[in-house]
């Protein structure tokens, strides 16, 4: 916990050297007299003169709507006052860690008074910085910042000798904000006109669907691909489980529970960033048992890597036994491009283009927190190498489409090896495992890296780069379940005979190197220990978890496998790639448009956990059918339409169905198709 003389030493707030108890009783009281009281009697004291303004036409329209002001103030104008009113103060809670006071960011903006024909005075509501503290303040639209600083520093001037000590004090022109809505750029403009025009196109083919295809089974594939009714149908169908022996069920709650936690740990991220009355106790929190699963939330991305590895290799030997052993990695490759990138172009535009749009708020003026990471890399998230060739992503999350794309990109090679020289493969993979696992092993000890802040990880983002963006650090989980996928494709139809011991066993290991891979690192830990935690889990968690699918799909799951094989999880788990994409959009905004502190627990963390999600679960809906859908339509199109006899069409519409069900996200109804991603929290 932070010492309390720390604090108040780092607000700036505190004379070292006051000892007496009654003076520093004397400048406490003081210290709680508001900051908008002083501001209004300074203006009762002072003239305009002694704000130094010059000549020039713009410092005479400041001039002017001050000196109405101070008229306003002095004949207690309702407008005037108002003004005053919307201030914030120094923040309440300093022990505690709070550094925010919003003041009322609505009342200043909807400040818009008449004062002549020619003069008309409007509200700009800016932050003053003192030290590290924010407290919002309000001034004529009319007056920049610059303009504003002798006021401020005659303020700041007044309070430091209350405390006979040195305040910094100026106003953040980059925090300011009025009524007025900045006119839309180009790429706003582009950004409204597709989602316009796939909006349009949705509706139009959606009445087509309603009113003119009687027969559903005969819809054009365009139209099917673009009407909202069918794709809403194929969205939220329920399929029994155990319907078919080839489907995976539990593939579907293992997927959703892996994004609920990816998104509740996004959540933590914005919610220990966000004006907070209790800053301070989430260090007392993050040694409690509960944020352990937030702390090493980045296991749900083993868990996907491990899913992914699994379904690759499985679709693609599948579809390589039919074919005599032939593979077109390029017609993998543009299957995988058509269905993810058009989708992260369209992410990139809205994060950049669309948050200041839509709301509004104290700290929402410039928009997604990664708009110049955008402006300046968006090309190398596109190209899908933003793990390797920046620091800081575009979009945060998009890490690991990288990661899962350069995976991929890789995997013909392991494909026609397993095919080619079947089991010499697989050990060769598992020799890939072993050494990439030495690697990860190796960069943290050499490097002496921690991504612990208690061991002194540092804050310039390499021991994060390093170790948790880079594809080879997450290599070993896919390779795990790439094999797995390989074991699965050999034993297709097997039923092993397991005794009641060999299943307890497998359970009661695979637990263990569950919980222990969440619960086990306590700091403070050595290099050596944590180096071993980080290299071990990632070989540990991937085998529980594969064992896990094993026993369900054998009938060992029991309640685990009635749990995760729900049909419930369904409607979830198709559009799990929109919830993916748009999570942190909806997160960002809900943060930065708040208008008051927040009060940081477990149970508040869990409340704006389910309200984002729901809108999130709102808005990946609407844009799935309008971007993600007909898109996956589209990429149906291209694929090749094979014509068996009558007495095979009915076996292979099933397996293709089989297929789509394992995949992670579900496009079409009837086609086969390639891994989707998900998130991990960064």
């Amino acid at each position: 916990m932070i010492n309390v003389i720390y604090v108040l030493l780092f607000c700036g707030l505190v004379n070292p050297s006051a000892s007496d108890s009654t003076d520093s009783d004397v400048q406490n009281n003081k210290l709680l007299k508001q900051l908008p009281l002083e501001f209004l009697e300074l203006f009762q004291n002072v003239t305009l003169k002694s704000f130094s303004l010059s000549a020039d036409q713009k410092d005479l329209e400041c001039q002017q709507d001050i000196a109405a002001l101070i008229n306003g103030l002095s004949t207690n104008k309702i407008w005037a006052e108002k003004l005053i009113d919307s201030w914030g103060s120094i923040p309440s809670g300093l022990l505690t860690g709070n550094t925010y006071d919003l003041g009322n960011f609505d009342e200043c903006l909807s400040i818009n008074q008449v004062i002549s024909s020619s003069q008309k005075i409007s509200g700009k509501y800016c932050f003053l910085i003192a030290n590290k503290l924010k407290i919002a303040t309000c001034f004529p639209s009319s007056c920049t910042a610059t303009q504003i600083d002798p006021i401020v520093q005659h303020l700041a001037k007044k309070i430091s000798n209350v405390f006979s000590s040195s305040i910094s004090m100026k106003i953040s022109e980059e925090s300011c904000q009025t009524s007025e809505s900045p006119p839309w750029d180009t790429l706003t403009i582009v950004t409204i006109a597709i989602l316009s025009v796939m909006a349009a196109l949705v509706t139009l083919f959606t009445f087509y669907d309603y009113f003119l295809c009687r027969d559903q089974n005969r819809m054009p594939a365009l139209v099917k691909a673009f009407s909202a009714r069918a794709n809403s149908r194929s969205l939220f169908r329920i399929v029994p489980s155990k319907s078919n022996p080839n489907v995976i069920d539990c593939l579907h709650g293992i997927r959703c529970m892996s994004l609920i936690w990816v998104i509740y740990c996004h959540e933590l991220i914005f919610f220990l960033n966000s004006p907070s009355l209790n800053s301070n106790e989430m260090f007392s929190w993050a040694v409690t048992p509960f944020a352990s699963f937030v702390l090493h939330g980045y296991f749900s991305v083993d868990s996907f890597f491990v899913l992914g590895g699994m379904l690759v290799c499985m679709v693609a030997l599948r579809s390589m036994e039919k074919s005599g052993g032939k593979l077109n990695p390029l017609l993998m490759y543009l299957h995988r491009i058509i269905r993810i990138l058009p989708v992260v172009v369209i992410a990139i535009l809205v994060y950049m283009t669309m948050m200041t749009v839509i709301s509004s708020g104290p700290m929402l003026k410039s928009g997604y927190h990664g708009k110049k990471y955008c402006e300046k890399g968006w090309f190398w998230t596109l190209l899908f190498v933003q793990n390797y060739a920046v620091l800081n992503v575009c979009l945060d999350h998009t890490w690991y489409l990288a990661v899962d794309m350069q995976l991929y990109i890789l995997s013909p090679i392991l494909l026609i090896a397993l095919y080619k020289w079947d089991k010499k493969a697989a050990s060769g993979i598992a020799v890939l495992v072993v050494l990439l696992s030495g690697c990860l092993f190796a960069t943290q000890m050499v490097n002496q890296y921690s991504l612990l802040i208690q061991n002194g990880a540092e804050d310039d983002g390499v021991p994060n780069k390093k170790l948790y963006l880079a594809t080879h650090t997450h290599a070993a989980p896919w390779l795990i379940g790439f094999l797995f996928g390989y074991f699965l494709h050999l034993n297709r139809g097997k039923k092993f005979q397991l005794s009641w011991l060999v299943v307890w066993t497998g359970w009661i290991l695979s637990l263990a190197m569950l919980f222990t891979s969440i619960f086990a690192l306590y700091p403070p830990l050595s290099i050596l220990k944590e180096s071993l935690y980080y290299t071990l889990t990632r070989i540990g968690w991937p085998l529980a978890i594969c064992w896990i699918i094993f026993a369900c799909m054998q009938g060992y799951g029991s309640l685990a496998n009635s749990f995760l094989s729900t049909p419930l999880w369904q409607p979830l788990s198709r559009p799990s790639y929109s919830v993916y994409i748009w999570h942190m959009f909806v997160q960002e905004i809900n943060m930065r448009s708040g208008r008051t502190n927040t009060y940081f627990s477990n149970y508040s963390a869990m409340e704006r956990f389910w309200y984002d999600f729901g809108f999130t679960v709102l808005m990946s809906y609407l844009l799935y059918l309008i971007i993600e859908a007909p898109l996956c339509g589209f990429d149906s199109l291209l694929r090749p339409r094979p014509n068996p006899s009558a007495d095979d069409q009915p076996k292979l519409i099933q397996e293709q169905k089989d297929i789509k069900n394992s995949s992670v996200t579900d496009c079409t109804e009837t086609e086969t198709k390639p891994l989707s991603v998900s998130d991990a929290p960064k």
